[in-house]
């Protein structure tokens, strides 16, 4: 079985793409527990920043690196947070200081005007010099609430409302989930593309 290092250390991460790859014959593991430690993201897009995350775990592990990088881009506030999604409200701040300065921002726009969407890249390097990383994109078209719903979940999905379904990507079971989501469509595209390749 091979091993393949995860490029994070966000435990709602790990826990979906450990059900997204459940199927994949390949030990899946988390940085955190070969030591590697987090790296800057200093990119301008969020391919950068995956492609920095995955060749900075894969430099270190010797491993196969899969990284990813997402987050949600408000029309209204000219794609902001976008690739700052998980710092929008400081470097260590939470998933509540990040909704709470979002609604803060979108105070006073109209619901008609809250059109949001989150992206998902995925990259995969076979070695930190990988010279053609397979590079995945998934999007998820929302709106953005004035007030939280749901428990489930992590970042912006208790105030990201998903239209077709009447409920936020928080009250949504996991397995609607990870079919409908940014992140479970650039994984889907994912698999697609190591079996094609045979690992």
């Amino acid at each position: 079985m091979k091993k393949i290092v995860l490029a994070t250390g966000n435990a709602g991460k790990v826990r979906e793409f450990a059900q997204l790859l459940a199927e994949f014959d390949a030990e899946i593991i988390p940085q955190t527990q070969l030591n590697v430690s987090n790296v800057p993201e200093t990119g301008l897009t969020f391919v950068e920043n995956a492609l920095i995350k995955a060749r900075h775990a894969a430099e270190i592990t010797g491993l196969p690196a899969i990284a990813d990088d997402s987050g949600i881009e408000v029309d209204a506030l000219n794609g902001a947070p976008g690739i700052y999604s998980a710092r929008f409200a400081g470097e260590n701040a939470t998933d509540f200081d990040n909704n709470q300065l979002l609604l803060q921002q979108l105070q006073t726009t109209p619901e008609a005007e809250r059109t949001a969407r989150y992206h998902c890249v995925i990259v995969y390097l076979r070695h930190a010099l990988d010279p053609t990383p397979l590079i995945c994109h998934g999007i998820w078209e929302g709106r953005v609430l004035t007030a939280p719903q749901g428990d489930n979940g992590f970042g912006y999905d208790p105030l990201f409302l998903i239209p077709e379904h009447q409920c936020t990507a928080a009250q949504m079971p996991s397995e609607l989930k990870n079919k409908l989501s940014h992140r479970g469509q650039a994984m889907r595209e994912l698999q697609a593309a190591l079996q094609a390749r045979a690992l």
